[in-house]
């Protein structure tokens, strides 16, 4: 811990911080072949004020760096009882999903007992840190000018980077690859059918393309059967399971390379109820025909508010997605459900004749405000 690193982004900015964590690459690594899951990738900022455990556990993360804008972190520890990773079956599962965590100041006192420390967690996951950073001057450069694809670098003794080595930096960012484009689910979620609460009524097939854990959670609170299984299940093998409905989960990457997940929901689409929740939500879109896009910077917080087009009524959320569907690829018959009251995006879709209902946000909201569980009702509402 502390010694000298670099977060560098691919327009060859440099922000110089102290580090702490698991390990970060040296710049005579940067010839690694394939691309390291960790040090490198787009990098996004996150504005809730606490939630790092869950933000660092949450699989949509997976293949970016997360720059906390509040400038404290770590100041009340980490605790596996927090964990997003979701159903631990009979395999262990990596706790940190994601590729590295970028923040203004590291908290270095005690933590309660039976907790970890937040710097001997992220080193337990193998997982970079860098702190002591302007993380103001890189917010307003994302929101600005986008997000793009960043590394932590070890650089002992703080020098600068000559501009031979920024070139190579540079290099090695533009070749890694970008998230548009990446399919990351197969790094992510169950290997095989993990059954929750079994007995439980509706049954719910959870198609887990990297599920918060508080999904099922919040499942098996209103008393659902939830049966998690791999993002690579087929149509016939959820027919066959005699499942009231299926939702479709979180995850990360881009949906629209998911050409698998997509083939299989079209399959089920007016056959079987479908719901589902970010990821989810994009991949039943682009099932009924829709499109998505990368958006600039994202959404990734616990403060998005959000307006049901129906009741008109605003609640807040927790969001974490650099995809947003087209509004106006939309199928006739599926309607805007749920919109952001900030930038107008659509943030859930409806379609009763089909049974259909989307969220984009996080209703299980972990971390993040309790507004949105009531999501998790009118899902089950919906199939009765």
């Amino acid at each position: 811990m502390d010694e000298h690193r670099l977060l560098v982004l691919s327009d060859g900015s440099v922000y110089a911080g102290l580090g702490f964590g698991g390990p970060a690459l040296n710049l005579d690594e940067l010839d690694t072949v394939p691309a390291p899951e960790k040090s490198a990738g787009e990098v996004v900022f996150n504005t809730a004020m606490s939630g790092y455990h869950e933000v660092l556990t949450d699989a949509s993360y997976t293949g970016q760096l997360v720059a906390m804008t509040y400038p404290h972190m770590g100041n009340y520890g980490t605790l596996h009882d927090w964990s997003e990773i979701g159903p631990e079956g009979p395999k262990p599962r990596v706790s940190v999903k994601a590729a590295g965590f970028v923040i203004r100041s590291l908290y270095r006192g005690p933590v309660p007992e039976g907790r970890a420390s937040l710097h001997d967690f992220l080193s337990a996951g193998a997982t970079p840190g860098i702190s002591e950073i302007d993380t103001r001057r890189l917010t307003l450069s994302l929101r600005n000018e986008g997000t793009r694809n960043g590394l932590i670098l070890n650089r002992p003794g703080g020098a600068a980077l000559s501009a031979a080595e920024l070139e190579r930096v540079k290099a090695f960012l533009a070749a890694f690859p970008l998230m548009e484009g990446r399919n990351l689910i197969g790094d992510v979620g169950t290997t095989e059918i993990t059954e929750v609460n079994s007995g439980g009524s509706p049954r719910i097939a959870l198609l887990d393309c990297g599920a918060k854990a508080n999904i099922i959670r919040e499942l098996v609170t209103l008393g659902c059967s939830v049966s998690v299984l791999p993002s690579a299940a087929d149509a016939s093998m959820i027919r066959d399971g005699g499942y009231d409905a299926l939702l479709v989960s979180n995850g990360p990457g881009d949906p629209a390379v998911l050409a698998q997940q997509v083939e299989t929901l079209k399959s089920l689409v007016g056959s079987t109820p479908l719901l589902g929740i970010c990821l989810g939500h994009q991949l039943i879109a682009e099932a009924i025909g829709a499109r998505t896009h990368k958006m600039s910077f994202g959404h990734h917080g616990v403060n998005h508010p959000v307006r049901d087009e129906i009741t008109r009524r605003v609640f807040v959320t927790s969001q974490n997605h650099g995809f947003a569907v087209d509004e106006d690829s939309l199928p006739e018959g599926t309607m805007v459900w749920l919109r952001n009251a900030n930038d107008q995006s659509v943030e859930g879709l409806l379609d009763t004749s089909r049974k259909i209902r989307t969220a984009q946000f996080h209703p299980e909201s972990a971390p993040g405000p309790h507004d949105s569980k009531w999501i998790f009702a009118s899902f089950l509402e919906m199939i009765k």
